[in-house]
């Protein structure tokens, strides 16, 4: 077979078996479909049924209890109909004679709602429940039994309830008698003989293309129901497939002998191009030997040969360059939570990947103003000479062509017009901006801060910007710039959100969620902090202990949620009372500390009266409670260094002070008693280095002292000290006391801490006032 002859076979086969296949699978398919959709409706046809004659039954049983546990059953019977809760309602007593029955009752039998079967061919006339009737006593008088019409109405409304049509049989026996019926009559003898030949509740089809099922009757459905759906298959769709498929084959037959005739010729030279290419070889070409659609294609592959050569040498030289780029800026993501740095490193690597000439990363802050974080490039691009314009890049939200993409949240590319040029960004010729969200959910969640005008759609729609300006060597930016650009606004929205999530995780760890304080955990941190800050500068710091009285009476009078507002507002007052540089912690429970730093022990009792005012004068309300609840807090005051020399033994003697103001009957405050005195030895030491005469260092150990049984220390050499060595290696023992003085002791342990000139420092200065208190 020739090659013209192998094309249009492989071109038929290729063509028409896609065609044959699908036109068996729609054909199937449509049908498959048709009946699982239509089978559905059935079924929810006929669980709907079902609850809608339960629901009818229910109804009429409550309508029957009704009239039975009443004084007067045939009163209550006339005003349960004429309010339309059933149709009749009929009274009988124990010999099975009516003593009541409803005016235009429908005529009996009437169909039980928990009969499963018919009883009889007649025609259900009406629906009953039946209950017992007593008297007071409990003994059976008879019985009360509630209808309603099973008539067209009945049927229809069931119709409408279901979506399907709808036919009530004479009896369950058999489908031969209908009583009522939705269906049209040209399609009712076909739905019924398809009922009659079904068994039990299954699906079958006629020949008019109707889906036909039977319901009830059963113990949850008394009624002999027949339900049917039309097809929704489409007519004559076989008919319509074989056309296209014979059509379609013969297009195929056309066009493959067009194409093989037309691509045969030139396909050896084509093929022996490809294959040199296939080896590597960039520099094939094929002969054009006509302008037709084989010389244009020679001439493509031409074309394509070169570029793809110069294609790979780019490629080449950008993944080298790209991989540095990723290789910062993975390193940076993974090692920083410097928003600056991080976004610094982003723009970069965008501006080297896009070869664009200058851009900025803008973030959207409170009021809904774009802000720059990082620039590059855009010196002398601002109007009027405004030296100044890239440390204050500020564009409003809407405005300019950075403010339209952060409102609408779409990226925007192009050629910027001198007439179009906006006051608050830098002049360009070519630009390309990309918004970036937050990851995993809408930007407007994260920034909670950013506001605007509610009427302006996005304002809240990114969490900021990242823009380029005046690509290098090209007009514009084109579509693998855009793309590019939003891999790096990408990361530029995992930087921002990690850094945000950062900062709130910190905050929540170290704040009381219900106070909004600083917690214990920040506390312990805070006290170590202040203090180092006290002994350095030689300052004082006040804790004061806080503990409002008896507010276990607050949750046990009123409940936990007025404990928690109670909470909630001394927190706020306290707030209110202190300066900036104080600091609050609820320590747990209705305890909170303060620390106030350079406040001395009077400064810390005129807070502490403050805020026992605060409190006592102005009792806190509490929704959901008649009158507001009256506290008070008793306070605990002690000072470094007066009560402790760390932060701990502070606050210690600052919870005995709090104990001592509870047991001087609450709502005041106590000062920690100053501490005693500690008794100190001075420890002599080496007063200076020992060097050998060669003048060269030797391993030793210094000299220890001990205490002859008179009182006077004397020095004896340690292990490794000769005891040739020089006399200034020695301690004199005259220059050591027998005692600290007095003085010294009650200076405490910072006494021996060297000072700036070498010597003891005398301790912590003397306690200063507070500025303010």
């Amino acid at each position: 077979m020739t090659l013209r002859g192998r094309l249009t076979a492989a071109f038929l086969v290729v063509v028409l078996g896609p065609v044959l296949l699908g036109a068996l699978f729609v054909a199937s398919t449509v049908s498959a479909v048709d009946r699982s959709r239509s089978t559905e409706r059935l079924a929810v046809a006929a669980s709907t049924v079902r609850t809608s004659v339960d629901a009818l039954c229910q109804q009429l049983r409550a309508t029957a209890d009704a009239v039975a546990l009443t004084a007067d059953p045939a009163v209550a019977a006339a005003q349960l109909v004429g309010r339309g809760l059933a149709a009749a309602v009929l009274i009988t007593d124990m010999t099975g004679q009516i003593t009541y029955v409803s005016p235009g009752a429908p005529s009996t039998p009437w169909r039980g709602c928990s009969s499963s079967t018919t009883g009889s061919a007649s025609p259900v006339r009406a629906l009953a429940a039946q209950v017992d009737l007593r008297d007071r006593a409990g003994a059976l008088k008879g019985t009360v039994t509630a209808a309603e019409l099973v008539d067209p109405a009945f049927v229809a409304r069931l119709a409408a309830v279901t979506g399907v049509a709808v036919t009530l049989l004479d009896s369950g026996a058999s489908a031969a008698r209908v009583t009522h019926t939705t269906e049209s009559r040209d399609v009712r003898d076909a739905v019924l003989a398809a009922a009659s030949a079904v068994d039990g509740e299954q699906v079958t089809e006629t020949n008019e293309g109707r889906y036909v099922r039977r319901i009830g009757p059963s113990d949850a459905q008394p009624l002999p129901l027949v339900v049917s759906v039309p097809s929704e298959r489409p007519p004559g769709l076989h008919a319509t497939l074989v056309v296209v498929v014979v059509v379609a084959g013969l297009l195929a037959v056309l066009t493959a002998w067009r194409l093989a005739r037309v691509t045969t010729r030139p396909l050896a030279e084509l093929a022996g191009a490809v294959d040199r290419v296939a080896h590597g070889d960039l520099t094939a070409r094929v002969p054009v030997r006509s302008r037709d659609e084989l010389g244009r294609l020679a001439a493509a592959f031409n074309r394509m040969t070169r570029e793809t050569g110069s294609y790979v040498a780019a490629l080449t030289s950008n993944r080298d360059q790209l991989r540095g780029h990723l290789a910062v800026l993975g390193d940076t993501l993974a090692s920083t939570h410097d928003l600056q740095r991080i976004l610094r490193v982003i723009l970069h690597s965008a501006i080297g990947a896009t070869g664009a000439r200058a851009g900025a990363v803008l973030l959207v802050e409170t009021g809904g103003v774009l802000v720059a974080q990082c620039t590059e490039g855009l010196d002398g691009r601002w109007p009027d000479g405004d030296a100044a314009g890239a440390q204050t890049f500020r564009v409003p939200v809407g405005v300019g062509v950075v403010g339209a993409v952060a409102a609408t949240g779409e990226p925007q590319r192009g050629r910027a017009e001198p007439t179009e040029a906006s006051p608050v960004e830098p002049r360009c010729r070519t630009y390309v901006a990309v918004p970036f969200a937050a990851p995993g959910g809408t930007a407007a969640a994260t920034l909670s801060g950013a506001s605007g005008p509610p009427d302006e759609a996005g304002v809240a729609a990114a969490l900021g910007v990242l823009a380029l300006y005046d690509r290098l060597g090209a007009d514009e930016f084109d579509d693998d710039d855009l793309e590019t650009l939003r891999t790096f606004a990408g990361h530029a929205a995992v930087a921002v959100d990690n850094v945000r999530v950062h900062e709130e995780a910190q905050r929540l760890s170290l704040t009381d969620p219900l106070t909004g304080l600083w917690n214990y955990r920040y506390l312990r941190e805070s006290i170590r902090r202040e203090v180092e800050r006290a002994s350095r500068f030689g300052r004082m710091l006040s804790v004061l202990a806080l503990d409002l009285d008896r507010f276990k009476d607050v949750n046990d009078t009123y409940g936990h949620a007025a404990g928690d507002t109670v909470l909630a507002e001394f927190a706020r007052r306290m707030r209110a009372e202190i300066r900036e540089v104080d600091l609050a912690f609820r320590q747990g429970g209705e305890e909170f500390v303060l620390l106030l730093p350079e406040t001395d022990a009077r400064g810390a009792a005129i807070v502490a009266d403050r805020l026992g005012a605060a409190v006592r004068e102005t009792p806190i309300a509490v929704e959901a409670y008649a009158g507001p609840v009256v506290v008070t807090v008793s306070v605990g005051i002690a000072v470094y260094p007066d009560n402790g020399s760390t932060g701990r033994e502070v606050l210690e003697a600052a919870d005995d002070a709090l104990y001592a103001a509870k047991a001087a009957g609450r709502d005041t405050y106590r000062v920690a008693e100053v501490r005693p005195a500690v008794t100190t030895r001075e420890i002599p030491v080496l007063a200076g280095a020992v060097s050998p005469p060669d003048g060269l260092p030797r391993a030793g150990q210094p000299v220890q002292a001990t205490r002859e049984p008179g009182g006077h220390a004397r020095s004896e050499p340690a292990v490794g000290v000769p005891e040739g060595a020089p006399a200034h290696a020695r301690p004199d023992p005259a220059s050591e006391p027998a005692d600290i003085d007095a003085d010294a002791a009650r200076a405490g342990p910072d006494a021996a801490r060297p000072g700036p000139g070498g010597g003891a420092s005398s301790g912590p200065h003397p306690p200063r006032q507070s500025r303010g208190r």
